[in-house]
């Protein structure tokens, strides 16, 4: 099983979060038929525009490593404060800003984001920052410990079209003050 971000009526009537209908995403079925598109980037867009929600496991550790905390889409921060893992309209615009800006710095390295790929596009990012070094020491070992015990990358294989979808997702929750539940 694995962890699906749901879209969600904020804040919550009752006793339980309702769904939003997914007639809100279903201009993303539109991406599916763009020329050249990638079949992990139609698969989700299509999941969106259907149901409201991402099959975000996939996401999980770039996501952390794009935004410099850990369970981002699990919403633990939420869950601990309140209860219920929910990320609220300001955390969608948040999520969907950083996945926005890495989409941005990585479209001169190619489509493809990778490991590698991306660890040099947060090279590049955090050397031009204030605390650079303090920052890039952090990087380092946020990079070390996504690396297995014989010391190999994930094999991450996404697009920039794929992860600016994701990113829309957060983007369209975040504008029209939905919140984003976190169900594992």
């Amino acid at each position: 099983m694995g962890l699906d971000n749901v879209a969600v009526h904020w804040p919550r009537t009752g006793r339980f979060y309702d769904p939003v209908a997914p007639a809100e995403f279903v201009d993303f079925g539109e991406i599916v038929d763009l020329p050249r598109i990638s079949a992990p980037t139609a698969a989700l867009a299509e999941l969106i525009a259907k149901t409201g929600t991402v099959r975000a496991t996939a996401y999980t550790e770039l996501v952390d490593l794009l935004l410099g905390l850990e369970g981002v889409l699990y919403a633990t921060d939420a869950a601990a404060e309140d209860e219920d893992p929910v990320i609220d309209p300001d955390g969608c615009a948040w999520i969907a800003g950083g996945i926005e800006r890495f989409v941005t710095g990585h479209r001169a390295h190619g489509e493809a984001v990778t490991f590698e790929s991306v660890s040099t596009v947060l090279r590049s990012l955090l050397g031009d920052g204030r605390l650079a070094e303090q920052q890039l020491r952090w990087l380092e070992s946020r990079l070390d410990a996504l690396r297995d015990e014989s010391g190999e990358p994930p094999q991450w294989n996404f697009t920039c079209a794929e992860l600016g979808v994701l990113a829309a997702f957060y983007r369209r929750c975040a504008e029209r003050g939905f919140a984003v539940y976190a169900d594992a």
